[in-house]
């Protein structure tokens, strides 16, 4: 049974992912995907926190919580219109880029047609860390140096997790994608102040009973693995916690991109299963246990 919890499209992401959202849908169906979550990034709460495409292509902050709605609106129907045929939960990506963006996230995901939200963190000191090399760069001279960025990245996300309690925590360590030495072993970098950071997140993570994303963007931009790295894996499934998949796709032609690969690296940690969410009408959100062979057995490569 594959699936992915992790998606947009450009239709309600314009700019930063292509594609309309029922086309990504039916992607998602060719491809075996038996569940399906849509999570577009959620609006933001100030103009200095827009994406450079954003800005580029003319995009004010007033402009994003309308095309949430619609997004709202979109999802839900076409979730019954596929309902045959793919399980869709509807959620959104959560921005957590300074602590006043708790009460918003809170606020977007009271909204009952949520049934989800991931806890995410893409800025530090209210820059992009994953955009390009140029704002990364940015964000490392704000900091000090990028041993202090690290250390500042897990900072925020701690202070994420404790805020909103994300039953979903999203690419772990996305801060490594433009690093210097982007593969290195987060155990070992900057003389273990970083890793003991991590540690401590990954520990309220299972503490809140949330599921850890294993996301196959990191091989799509070029990591060696996918986030989290194996390091962080490794401590995750020591601790007993539960694992789940995304593709983070934007768009039609990254539905499913290296989700062989993510399975085979999986596998090699030893990992057997792996826990999806599921919503049926009238019933709460659940988890559901899926096995590697059974990802395996309906995911069309």
């Amino acid at each position: 049974m594959a699936f992915s919890l992790h998606s947009h499209s450009g239709e309600f992401c314009p700019g930063h992912a292509k594609d309309n959202l029922e086309d990504v849908i039916l992607i998602a169906i060719a491809r075996g995907m038996k569940s399906f979550a849509l999570t577009e990034h959620m609006p933001r709460e100030s103009e200095e926190d827009l994406y450079p495409e954003e800005i580029a292509a003319g995009h004010t902050i007033a402009l994003l919580p309308p095309r949430h709605t619609l997004y709202l609106q979109t999802a839900t129907t076409l979730r019954a219109k596929y309902a045959d045929k793919i399980h869709i939960l509807i959620g959104f990506e959560g921005e957590w880029i300074r602590s006043s963006y708790g009460p918003f996230i809170q606020e977007y995901a009271s909204d009952p047609r949520i049934d989800f939200f991931i806890g995410s963190v893409h800025h530090v000191h209210g820059i992009p860390i994953d955009y390009d090399a140029a704002t990364y760069a940015q964000a490392v001279e704000k900091a000090g140096s990028e041993e202090k960025l690290f250390e500042d990245y897990y900072d925020s996300q701690h202070e994420m997790l404790r805020a909103l309690k994300p039953r979903v925590v999203g690419h772990f360590d996305l801060i490594r994608l433009l690093a210097k030495e982007p593969d290195a072993d987060l155990k070992t970098y900057g003389g273990g102040r970083v890793w003991e950071k991590a540690i401590r997140n990954l520990e309220i993570v299972k503490e809140q009973g949330a599921l850890l994303e294993v996301n196959s963007a990191g091989l799509r931009k070029g990591l060696k693995e996918p986030y989290p790295g194996k390091s962080v894996c490794e401590v995750w499934k020591e601790m007993g916690g539960k694992f789940t998949l995304s593709d983070d796709s934007h768009g039609i032609a990254q539905v499913g991109t290296n989700y062989v690969r993510m399975l085979d690296y999986l596998d090699g940690l030893g990992v057997e299963e792996v826990w999806t969410l599921e919503k049926l009408e009238g019933k709460e959100l659940v988890e559901k246990k899926v096995t590697l062979k059974e990802v395996r057995e309906t995911f069309k490569a």
